[in-house]
């Protein structure tokens, strides 16, 4: 259905803008700060933000603005209502005893993963990671699998389109090097990342098919960097991976 401009509320677009702007990365903003990020005007920007700490979805301490539990109502709804969450939490729970190792199911959300679902046997980031978190697509293992999946034209659009920092020195920023791997983990079924994210962060990646072979999330394990080859790992990890991608796929999601 065609909707008119005459029907649509652009306040509050842009104070859900400004709550994206908000992040495990950036927890505090100042209104530049804040402004910059959503891209609007300092003014639209502090009226925003006033209004959210007025309602109860921000601090202010006078400098900085931080967000309140009371803003998970807007996401914890909405993961409720998926089935995915639901689906997969018990897989990710067996499969996490099983390996000893985290595990976590994403979606793609434009240039973006966001976590679903999630199962920690250890913490092996420097940010607590739960349903909700966001990272980026390009340098994550299942982010590049939600990547490979698309249509190569569109992810090619994705990656050019975002943001695309060396969060490390082992980090692949370059469009044409990045769908170059993204052949790479379509060819062989799974992504693997080795501290591309964060020093000390190793991660494998799966996708989940559904019952009429479409993408629909990704299945990880992260863990912490150690001497084992890439292939040894795989090779200890995978099998386990891929009996949950097989479950998950007699699913009708």
């Amino acid at each position: 259905m065609a909707v008119q401009d005459r029907d649509l509320m652009g306040g509050l677009m842009k104070g859900l803008k400004v709550i994206e702007a908000f992040s495990a990365e950036r927890t505090r903003l100042s209104i530049a700060e804040a402004s910059e990020l959503a891209g609007l005007d300092r003014a639209t920007t502090r009226r925003c933000l006033l209004t959210l700490a007025d309602g109860g979805y921000a601090d202010y301490d006078g400098k900085f603005f931080t967000l309140t539990p009371r803003v998970l109502r807007l996401g914890v709804g909405c993961l409720a209502a998926m089935p995915l969450p639901r689906v997969v939490q018990p897989m990710l729970d067996a499969l996490s005893q099983e390996i000893g190792e985290s595990t976590s199911v994403s979606i793609l959300d434009g240039g973006e993963i966001v976590y679903v679902a999630r199962a920690a046997q250890r913490r092996v980031m420097s940010i607590a990671l739960m349903p909700g978190s966001r990272l980026p697509a390009y340098c994550t293992s299942m982010g590049r699998v939600l990547l490979a999946a698309l249509d190569p034209d569109e992810a090619r659009s994705i990656l050019a389109s975002h943001p695309r920092a060396a969060r490390t020195d082992r980090t692949v920023t370059e469009v044409e090097a990045l769908m170059a791997i993204l052949a790479e983990t379509r060819a062989r079924g799974f992504a693997f990342i080795d501290q591309e994210v964060e020093i000390g962060l190793r991660s494998l990646a799966v996708p989940l098919v559904n019952a009429r072979g479409a993408t629909v999330a990704a299945l990880n394990v992260g863990l912490a960097a150690s001497g084992e080859l890439p292939d040894a790992l795989a090779k200890r990890l995978l099998p386990a991976l891929l009996g949950v991608k097989a479950e998950f796929r007699r699913l009708s999601l």
